[in-house]
């Protein structure tokens, strides 16, 4: 990371970039609509972001393999702690820094699989629609039918300023479901953690987690995950430390304590074996070329503002996507005018989510209530 104030931003923008910490500075409310300077900007729209979820899709794929409940509830955990280096850090191995993604317009769409092998079974598929915009809400679902393992979740952020860092509230929820042999069905209400972007004062954010999330399985196992960033004067980035523990029934049985840091390698305690390594290669998502994909899909409907945004023409990425916005705010006209409301494709929208209810009480998870999305079982044929 860079030393100096600003060392990071390109001479061009040092001034644009000095306007932007300004106006955080005095900015009160949710950021998420803020206008932020060209160099920090991402050519890829949010809504690609829950592919971050099944990046290791064999972790994926393996969860209704394990023999017990708790061997189940610990491949659950594993695989979630290797989901988060994709979603929380590969932009900064990839681009540098921090990138701000691209804002998803109400209705857009992102499909894509990792194909069948022998080590996962069957394909894995993933359906993302933008649900909401106003606020922006993103929901998903993957899955591996083969192998009975399906993710649902939806995701949302509130925004603010604190402390020279942009704090992150991350709201909604997801629940994977594991079909097993015995015909029975287990189910795992997953809590997202808060997240800390620091950096911006040398012009080079970057995401730390923060606090604590849950994983509930419905037998029981409770896994408590909290975040540990760098301090100022100590400490490494991105550590975590895990308590897998067992149903308030099961007496005799030691908790498992995972600890290390989310981006690397961490280690199981009791014995001493590596728990999760994601030094090794990601797969990426296969996705169908840009000129197969609908108007609504996420890279064709932003493939100019993509295109620009790489090459470093931001006059041309800030044309094509103030025609894109403004085609939209036409569209909410439109609809306001016809007393019509925008129909979702993928999911239905429901008050209250009873998973999340039912396994958020035993935790006591806060909120106590959380809204949710349904899958529609539409999503592209195979």
């Amino acid at each position: 990371m860079s030393e100096q104030a600003g060392e990071a931003v390109p001479a061009a923008q040092k001034s644009s970039w000095t306007s932007f910490l300004k106006s955080l500075a005095g900015f009160t409310g949710d950021l998420s609509a803020m206008t932020a300077p060209p160099f920090i900007l991402s050519p890829t729209s949010l809504t690609e972001f829950p592919a971050y979820w099944c990046e290791r899709p064999e972790l994926f794929a393996a969860i209704a393999d394990g023999k017990t409940d708790q061997a189940r509830a610990l491949a659950v955990l594993k695989w979630f702690i290797s989901t988060l280096k994709g979603q929380y850090t590969s932009r900064n191995e990839s681009m540098g820094s921090e990138k701000k993604p691209l804002n998803p317009v109400l209705g857009e769409l992102f499909y894509g699989y990792w194909p069948a092998n022998a080590a996962r079974g069957g394909k894995t598929t993933l359906v993302v629609e933008q649900v909401s915009h106003h606020p922006p809400i993103t929901a998903y679902r993957i899955e591996n039918l083969e192998k009975g393992v399906i993710l649902t979740g939806h995701s949302a952020q509130k925004t603010s300023f604190s402390g020279g860092s942009i704090i992150v509230k991350q709201v909604g929820h997801a629940v994977l479901t594991a079909s097993l042999p015995s015909g029975e069905t287990e189910e795992y209400l997953i809590t997202l953690p808060r997240l800390r972007i620091d950096g911006l004062w040398y012009g080079s954010p970057y995401i730390e987690l923060a606090e604590t999330s849950y994983i509930q399985s419905s037998t029981g196992w409770l896994s408590t995950i909290e975040y540990k960033g760098k301090g100022y004067f100590s400490g490494k980035s991105h550590t975590f430390k895990a308590t897998l523990t067992p149903p308030s029934h099961n007496i005799h049985t030691s908790p498992h304590v995972i600890e290390g840091t989310w981006h690397t390698t961490s280690k199981d305690l009791y014995g001493g074996a590596t728990f999760h390594d994601v030094t090794s290669p990601k797969e990426e998502i296969t996705v169908a070329p840009v000129e197969e994909q609908g108007e609504w899909e996420s890279r064709k409907l932003w493939f100019g503002v993509a295109k620009g945004i790489r090459e470093g023409d931001f006059e041309s990425a800030a044309t094509f996507k103030g025609k894109i916005e403004n085609e939209q705010r036409q569209r909410r006209r439109d609809e306001s005018a016809g007393g019509t409301t925008w129909e979702l494709k993928h999911f239905k929208h429901v008050e209250h989510d009873p998973v999340y209810e039912r396994l958020g009480k035993l935790f006591k998870a806060n909120p106590p209530t959380e809204d949710g999305y349904v899958y529609l079982g539409n999503g592209p044929r195979s």
